[in-house]
């Protein structure tokens, strides 16, 4: 008696999806499995690896970046979900040239990095939450921290940089 084979096909091609967003003002078009999250397609796709990748359930913000504007948390965010929309990772928020933005510039004039790793998240939430207030508190921006964790402790470079936005004075040395 003959064997009886079954033929399984799980091509990854048969069971993906096409996905169209833009990317630090590049468009991008990808074809997925529909369980691919943003965090692994930005990184691993697109080679874009200052995102990081660490708790994996969106309690430290290392994987934080901008939808439409909004920071989110691009380890609980599934391919399928930026479709049409806008993604801006640390990557896309230096100034032309890869010069640092303001708020880079405030982290590294303050020491507020101590092994790195949280920083570009941090960088990313700062940057939404300015994008919708323009003149926040001290507190305001410490809330808008509030999804990211340093775990080498030391907030102090942190809060200052807080400190110099909350007061203005980054704006009156033209780093706007």
């Amino acid at each position: 008696m003959k064997p009886v084979t079954k033929t399984l096909h799980h091509k990854e091609e048969d069971q993906g999806m096409t996905v169209q967003f833009t990317l630090n003002g590049e468009e991008v078009e990808q074809k997925l499995p529909p369980e691919r999250r943003v965090v692994d397609l930005i990184r691993s796709d697109c080679g874009l690896t200052g995102t990081k990748v660490s708790c994996e359930v969106g309690r430290c913000g290392a994987c934080m970046v901008l939808v439409d504007g909004r920071p989110m948390n691009s380890c609980l965010l599934m391919a399928y979900q930026i479709d049409g929309r806008r993604i801006d990772t640390i990557e896309g928020l230096s100034e032309k040239d890869s010069q640092v933005n303001h708020i880079q510039q405030l982290f590294l004039e303050e020491g507020a990095l101590q092994c790195g790793y949280c920083t570009p998240g941090m960088i990313v939430s700062l940057s939404g939450y300015l994008k919708k207030k323009s003149d926040p508190s001290h507190e305001d921006l410490k809330d808008a921290l509030s999804g990211n964790l340093c775990r080498c402790t030391g907030y102090g470079g942190i809060h200052r940089v807080l400190e110099q936005i909350a007061d203005g004075s980054w704006k009156k040395e033209g780093k706007t």
